[in-house]
């Protein structure tokens, strides 16, 4: 019964995301709608868009959260090195690994020239790294780092657990999700670069 709710909420941001990209309709929100009603739900049933909601309102940024199996929400939110979603699985791999949060896992030093290279030689306007880009800066710098290591075998325990981000995320972030095995959720709110 939780999984059939999370899975309605899903479904009504995907519809919503849709539409702010201009690909949806209203009667689509409007069918999504009425299973709220039904299942007596609303978006705030998901502990996750409540927790990443109330993090961006304390920090004016875009924020992400992620339920854990346990209970635990995690949250994280969008800097000047790392999007919301790249932040958000550094600090849930911390947390499953038993690294303090304080911990650096990827070093300043290691994310500039990955910056770098999306903006000057790329043309990226974004130079923020997506998650995609984070673990593989995990992995190279997990063969001379046991943290790294550690976090590293942590991925397959977020399969399963539940995401909101208080913005659209690329198709990159998507597919990463995806492939975790992870439920995602976004508000209709595009990123400001």
């Amino acid at each position: 019964c939780h999984a059939a709710k999370d899975e309605i909420i899903r479904r009504y941001f995907t519809a919503l995301n849709k539409m702010a990209q201009g690909d949806g309709n209203d009667s689509e929100v409007s069918k999504i709608a009425l299973l709220f009603k039904q299942a007596k739900i609303n978006t705030a049933y998901r502990k996750t868009t409540v927790a990443a909601r109330e993090r961006q309102e304390q920090t004016g940024v875009p924020c992400a959260a992620m339920e854990m199996e346990d209970g635990t929400i995690i949250t994280a939110g969008s800097s000047t090195l790392l999007g919301p979603s790249a932040a958000l699985i550094l600090n849930a791999v911390k947390y499953l690994a038993g690294i303090d949060h304080a911990v650096k896992l990827i070093p300043q030093s290691l994310i500039e020239p990955i910056q770098k290279t999306k903006i000057d030689y790329l043309g990226g306007q974004n130079p923020r790294l997506h998650t995609d880009e984070v673990l593989v800066a995990l992995s190279v710098l997990s063969t001379q780092n046991d943290d790294c290591l550690h976090a590293l075998e942590q991925l397959p325990k977020l399969r399963g657990c539940q995401v909101h981000s208080t913005v659209m995320l690329s198709e990159i972030d998507h597919k990463i999700f995806k492939k975790l095995g992870v439920g995602l959720s976004c508000d209709p709110a595009r990123k400001k670069s």
